[in-house]
C-alpha cells in the first residue's frame, strides 16, 4: 500500500513541485496538497495520512499549532516540518507539540524521500543542524532525574517525547496498551503536569532525559 502524504505550504511552486516530485515515486501517494493549516484537524480525521510535511510560516495560522492540531485529530499521522526556520524556540514548540521530524527547506529531494521511509519506520528525521541543536540543548547541562522515574517510565517518557502516541508506545516496548497507559499516568503524578504535552516541556525544559 502507498504511503499516503499531505503537504500545508503556502508557497504555490513549492507545494507543486513537491507533489510532483512524491507523486512520481513508487509507493507514494500525495493525497491533498493545501496552503494553509486552518482546518488541519479536520484533513487528519478525513483522509488520515500516514505522513504530512508542514510548513512553519503560513497564512492563517502557524505549522506549529497545525502540528498540535494533526497529533490530537490523528495521533498515528507523522508530521515533517519542512521549514527555512532554524531558531530554536519554534523547534522545540515543533516537538513538543508531537512533531516527528524537523527539516529544513534547503535539504535535498533525495534526503526528503529517505526521511519520509525513516518516519514510516519510526525514526526522527532531522537535517544536520537542526539534529545538533537538538543534542547541544541535552549536553549544555545534565540530565536530571530528581523525579525519580523508573527505567520503563524513563523509556515510555522518551518515546512520548518523540511524539508517539499510547498505542505505538506499547508497540515499541512489548507491553499492552493498559500498561503504556498506567506508566503514563504515574510519569503525569511524579512530574506534576496534567497531560503529554506538559510531560514533554517538562522533559525538555529540565533534561529529565539522557542526549
Amino acid at each position: 500500500m502507498a504511503i499516503s502524504i499531505i503537504i500545508f505550504e503556502d508557497n504555490d511552486k513549492l507545494r507543486e513541485s513537491l507533489g510532483i516530485l512524491l507523486n512520481g515515486l513508487e509507493g507514494h501517494e500525495v493525497i491533498g496538497e493545501f496552503a494553509d493549516c486552518r482546518d488541519a484537524s479536520n484533513i487528519a480525521r478525513v483522509y488520515k495520512p500516514d505522513v504530512v510535511l508542514m510548513d512553519i510560516d503560513m497564512p492563517g495560522g502557524s505549522g506549529v499549532q497545525g502540528v498540535r492540531r494533526i497529533k490530537e485529530a490523528h495521533p498515528e499521522t507523522s508530521v515533517i516540518m519542512y521549514t527555512v526556520f532554524e531558531d530554536d524556540e519554534k523547534l522545540f514548540q515543533c516537538l513538543c507539540n508531537g512533531a516527528n521530524g524537523y527539516l529544513l527547506k534547503k535539504t535535498s529531494p533525495s534526503r526528503l524521500i529517505e526521511a519520509i521511509q525513516q518516519v514510516m519506520e519510526g525514526g526522527a528525521p532531522m537535517s544536520p543542524s537542526i539534529a545538533r541543536r537538538v543534542l547541544d540543548s541535552f549536553q549544555t547541562g545534565k540530565s536530571s532525574n530528581k523525579y525519580e522515574l523508573s527505567e520503563r517510565e524513563m523509556q515510555v517518557l522518551q518515546l512520548l517525547t518523540n511524539g508517539h502516541s499510547s498505542k505505538i508506545i506499547a508497540d515499541k516496548l512489548g507491553i499492552s496498551f493498559h500498561t503504556a497507559r498506567s506508566h503514563l499516568k504515574n510519569i503525569y503524578t511524579k512530574l506534576h503536569v496534567n497531560c503529554g504535552k506538559e510531560a514533554i516541556a517538562k522533559a525538555l525544559s529540565e533534561r529529565i532525559l539522557s542526549c
